[in-house]
């Protein structure tokens, strides 16, 4: 239970933290509209492969 909590946290900041980036990246070069579409493209791409990487751990753990 601890772990679930302690993945989520850091999830959570991690995505915080890459749409943070990409608005510190695009902020004043692009459109306000084109750079909230920049940031949910990326934090979906983020939360994809975060998923694939939990996926991955709980098969690496039930195989044992």
């Amino acid at each position: 239970m601890k772990e679930i909590i302690f993945y989520s946290i850091v999830a959570v900041s991690s995505l915080f933290i890459l749409g943070f980036s990409i608005h510190m990246l695009i902020g004043g070069l692009v459109s306000p509209q084109t750079e909230r579409w920049v940031i949910i493209g990326a934090c979906l791409v983020g939360a994809g492969v975060i998923a694939a990487m939990t996926a991955d751990v709980v098969r690496r753990r039930r195989s044992r």
